[in-house]
């Protein structure tokens, strides 16, 4: 393999004179919907020939991470890529107590029978879904046991979903301490650390093709205003009205969100940092899964396309 074939793949050489892949460990950072962009961009580094022999993921990013980890992502992206406007609403177990408005169980249910049930020890690399222990207020890694009570306790948004209640530690969403888990991945024996970020800066938005046989957005953006409207203490009619108010609640929460990724990246950088536009999409738009499944992957072939791995050769 010459210099130039090195340069272009990013391959490293191996015992013996023969190359092999590189080695990545992978971060996947938090964001609920589009999270499903990092299907696209494990996509992309497995065609560009790196082997992902770690992943550290945070809500989304854990349970896209997870389910790579058993070999079944093809079947969660096909699965995810057919779901409608409707489908999404009907995996939503609506809640009126326990401290979140969705208990998460009916979503849950739904990857066990389509996924299958594993234990983290046994996934094919290593894997670390990160949460949050609300009451004594630190960062969480989960490295053991069933997969998707893992998964589960990672994806705990404040408020939106029910705490998770795991090894006797009531746990919550790892973004609210660590949004991108880079950290995780230092000890892990690989080439290269990248990350994959949903929370890169925001982007003008051209409107969305308007999709005929879809249950109108109206209506499903009315029907969660109303629910908030109901539990929210202190809301009045026009916030029954009004579907602005989640969407404000979650355009703070990503501006958080993002702040708190530079720290953390400031202070354990990765190897290649990939973003995403934090405003590609709403929380609960599962349903657009195939856009964002592309942007993934031509955000990831657009970077690496710039990027000259440590210890490679330049071009001449």
């Amino acid at each position: 393999m010459s210099d130039l074939d090195i340069a272009e793949t990013g391959a490293l050489p191996a015992t013996l004179g023969h190359p092999r892949k590189p080695r990545v460990a992978l971060a996947l950072g938090a964001g609920a919907a589009k999270g499903l962009a990092h299907i696209g961009a494990i996509e992309a580094l497995e065609a560009r020939g790196f082997e992902i022999v770690a992943i550290a993921g945070t809500s989304m990013g854990a349970l896209v991470g997870g389910i790579y980890g058993m070999g079944k992502l093809d079947v969660y992206r096909d699965w995810v890529s057919t779901l409608a406007r409707f489908d999404v609403l009907r995996l939503v177990d609506w809640s009126f107590s326990g401290g979140g408005f969705i208990k998460g169980d009916r979503i849950m249910a739904a990857l066990r029978e389509l996924i299958g049930e594993v234990n983290i020890e046994d996934l094919s690399i290593d894997y670390t879904a990160v949460a949050t222990d609300i009451d004594r207020e630190r960062e969480v890694w989960l490295t053991r046991g069933p997969l998707f009570d893992a998964i589960r306790a990672s994806i705990a948004i404040p408020t939106l979903f029910r705490p998770y209640t795991h090894e006797g530690r009531r746990l919550v969403d790892g973004a609210l301490l660590n949004p991108l888990p880079v950290l995780p991945l230092m000890r892990e024996d690989a080439d290269y650390v990248i990350a994959v970020s949903v929370d890169g800066a925001a982007e003008l938005q051209k409107a969305p093709e308007k999709d005929v046989t879809a249950v109108p957005d109206q209506g499903y953006a009315a029907k969660l205003g109303r629910l908030l409207g109901k539990v929210l203490p202190g809301s009045d009619s026009k916030l029954a009205r009004d579907p602005g108010a989640f969407e404000l609640m979650t355009q703070a929460m990503d501006l958080m969100q993002a702040n708190l990724s530079r720290l953390r990246l400031a202070a354990y950088p990765p190897d290649l940092l990939i973003e995403m536009p934090r405003n590609v999409s709403a929380v609960y738009e599962f349903y657009r899964a195939r856009e964002l499944i592309e942007l993934g992957r031509e955000r990831t072939d657009a970077m690496l396309d710039k990027w000259v791995p440590r210890g490679t050769p330049l071009r001449p």
